[in-house]
């Protein structure tokens, strides 16, 4: 899963608590559409910090954790990864291959998924579906249980500021109001299904910080892409979206000693 950030979202306040990952299975199509345009977000900063971040994936084995269609850990195999997983409530996968394999379950319990018991990976991703979780907590907890000794989880997450931002925007509210409201909100993606509303938790940074703590973890790299000047004067419109929304968070994540 990625942000496609080519057209603001709509927020609206929520009572439901949490993120559904019920929605998903209709929004998959449009997000996977919504990436490979020419000018996606995800293309031009994401994936290229995430593969950056990643490094060499020559002989390892990755668990991608909401997956999406499989595309991006089918490119990893392609560069070397082995028996590797992916995971993805949609089920709207590529084709398989003999290093490569697609399985349609929740990511909210990795522990709990049949074909994953007794298996270690050198690398899992939580690629913009960490926030799918049911219990942030337990999930990255879950994914712990799977690592090799040397291994590192990367994750990343929408900068909160973004939605904070969109909902001032749509409340008449201040920044500070919605950065630290803890109100789920609901929105439609206007770019990838309007017809469709998923439902969010708010967090902060120190929200992000606390989960990785409490769940044995610790950030032992931290980035915050952006364009670079030749993209940015190509797609303007592009760097017009991070200049007022910012971006997303990338960390790479290894268990504590001794947790």
């Amino acid at each position: 899963m990625a942000t496609d950030d080519s057209e603001r979202t709509t927020a609206l306040h929520s009572p439901d608590g949490g993120d559904a990952s019920g929605p998903w299975t209709e929004l998959a199509t449009g997000y996977e559409q919504a990436r490979a345009r020419e000018d996606s977000l995800d293309r031009l900063v994401e994936w290229p910090a995430q593969r950056d971040v990643l490094g060499d994936v020559t002989g390892l084995s990755v668990l991608d954790a909401g997956c999406g269609s499989g595309a991006k850990l089918a490119q990893l195999v392609q560069d070397g990864a082995v028996a590797s997983v992916g995971i993805d409530i949609s089920g709207n996968f590529v084709s398989e291959s003999p290093d490569l394999r697609l399985l349609q379950g929740d990511l909210s319990d990795l522990a709990a998924v049949p074909d994953l018991v007794g298996r270690r990976f050198d690398r899992i991703l939580f690629l913009q579906s960490f926030g799918y979780a049911k219990d942030p907590v337990h999930a990255l907890r879950s994914a712990r249980a799977l690592l090799e000794d040397d291994g590192f989880v990367l994750l990343t997450r929408t900068q909160p500021i973004r939605y904070a931002i969109e909902r001032a925007e749509e409340n008449g509210t201040t920044l500070g109001e919605e950065y630290f409201s803890t109100s789920s909100f609901s929105y439609r993606h206007r770019s990838w299904n309007d017809g469709v509303t998923l439902t969010k938790r708010p967090y902060t940074m120190s929200d992000l910080l606390n989960i990785f703590s409490a769940a044995g973890m610790w950030v032992e790299k931290a980035v915050e892409p952006q364009m670079s000047r030749e993209i940015a004067q190509r797609y303007p419109h592009k760097q017009a979206v991070l200049d007022k929304y910012l971006g997303i968070l990338v960390f790479r994540l290894r268990p504590l000693p001794g947790r």
